[in-house]
């Protein structure tokens, strides 16, 4: 730092330290082309995003990406330009639903869903762990009567034999 005063004065020093940050910060605040492409889905019908559509000359994503090339060389930020694709091709360009209106549902449906499910398991598994055993059987009287017929007839093969 004591070089940097040396070779320029107080005043410049200030001022080269403000183009210095923000010559840092520039690329954490500028959208990129990759930012705009992930968030919008192709419409050729192949389901992925502009940027990973992999059909080569694809009809949809090839001007959909020089369309954002050009709005962004034009300074318009992410979300002019998602607002812009949004109104001509409607909400189901967008590859992430909106917190807005019903779509807040698609957001939640898969959280709530895996929560039910570990709260079913949860509470199955008490259930068993909590589940009397089985009694012990008790002796039916018919049963003394026909043990006592099976050794009769035991005894007279054994005789018999």
């Amino acid at each position: 730092m004591a070089e940097l005063r040396r070779l320029f004065p107080a005043t410049q020093t200030a001022g080269v330290a403000v183009v210095l940050m923000l010559f840092l910060a520039a690329p954490a605040l500028a959208t990129t082309q990759q930012e705009v492409e992930e968030a919008l889905t192709c419409q050729c019908g192949c389901g992925l995003t502009v940027h990973a559509c992999n059909h080569l000359q694809c009809p949809s994503g090839e001007p959909i990406k020089a369309e954002i090339a050009d709005r962004l060389s034009r300074g318009e930020d992410r979300e002019t330009i998602l607002a812009a694709f949004k109104s001509r091709f409607g909400e189901k360009v967008l590859s992430a639903p909106t917190f807005r209106g019903f779509n807040w549902f698609a957001w939640i449906t898969p959280f709530a869903v895996v929560l039910a499910g570990a709260l079913g398991v949860i509470l199955v598994i008490r259930r068993w762990a909590r589940a009397p055993a089985a009694p012990a059987p008790t002796p039916d009287p018919g049963d003394d009567a026909l043990r006592q017929r099976l050794a009769r007839e035991l005894a007279d093969l054994d005789r018999d034999a």
